[in-house]
């Protein structure tokens, strides 16, 4: 096992607690265990499998078949029941109906859609009232960052120049988390907690943590800390924000 995978594995357990957090919630307020979960753009099912295996009615909507069945087959091997549509996030209102879901989860979408905004507006559509998004997408500073850290100092220098105007750009886009925030209250939801993922995980060479148990769960737990605390969370390789309907 690497570091990368347990790096991973972090931003996982990060993003896992939050939207256990979400459901839980949703479950207290509407009294039903079983809810009705999207996850666009879902692929293989990563996240939509462990929600299916609890029981939730989850749809995975994404425009490749081979993703798809990919999620099928790991429904198969949980011994969960997973519904499978083949779709974009722009039309979801379509695919799945309106006022259809408590939770719907978009990650990694936004960067590659013909039109945030419009992906967005058919998000909100599809939630019912008090339901939830969950938004995860690149980070524009983090991306500028990087590449200077890299020494690819003109090539942080146009990202930088191009970071305001992220959403007009072509794909793939990266984000400022107020532009994520704006993308959410546009479209008539109230934006939640927001945090950073793999804020460190880019800066820390590998070698720190290859077989250092006790460095690698102390990684773990400073990027669990700095998730939430600004202006490290504003840095993070992924921005994962909440929005309410």
């Amino acid at each position: 096992m690497g570091a990368d995978y347990r790096r991973d594995g972090a931003r996982f357990s990060l993003v896992w607690d939050v939207l256990q957090e979400v459901v839980s919630a949703r479950v207290a307020q509407t009294g039903l265990q079983a809810l009705d979960i999207v996850d666009v753009g879902g692929g293989t099912g990563g996240l939509a499998v462990p929600f299916a295996a609890l029981g939730h009615n989850v749809t995975v909507v994404d425009p490749s078949p081979d993703a798809l069945a990919a999620a099928q087959r790991r429904a198969a091997e949980a011994g969960a029941r997973l519904a499978s549509v083949q779709g974009d996030a722009a039309s979801l209102d379509g695919v799945v109906g309106q006022a259809a879901a408590d939770l719907v989860i978009c990650h990694n979408v936004l960067e590659y859609v013909d039109s945030p905004a419009d992906a967005m507006s058919a998000i909100a559509r599809v939630l019912r009232p008090a339901a939830t998004v969950s938004v995860l997408a690149s980070n524009a500073v983090a991306a500028v960052l990087h590449r200077a850290l890299a020494g690819h100092f003109a090539e942080a220098r146009n990202l930088l120049a191009g970071a305001p105007s992220a959403q007009l750009s072509a794909p793939p886009r990266r984000f400022t988390l107020p532009e994520l925030t704006t993308l959410i209250t546009r479209a008539g939801l109230r934006a939640g907690e927001a945090h950073g993922l793999r804020i460190f995980s880019g800066l820390v060479p590998g070698a720190l943590l290859d077989g250092d148990a006790a460095a690698t769960e102390a990684f773990r737990a400073l990027e669990e800390a700095a998730a939430s605390t600004p202006p490290l969370r504003d840095i993070a390789a992924q921005l994962h924000v909440l929005g309410h309907r």
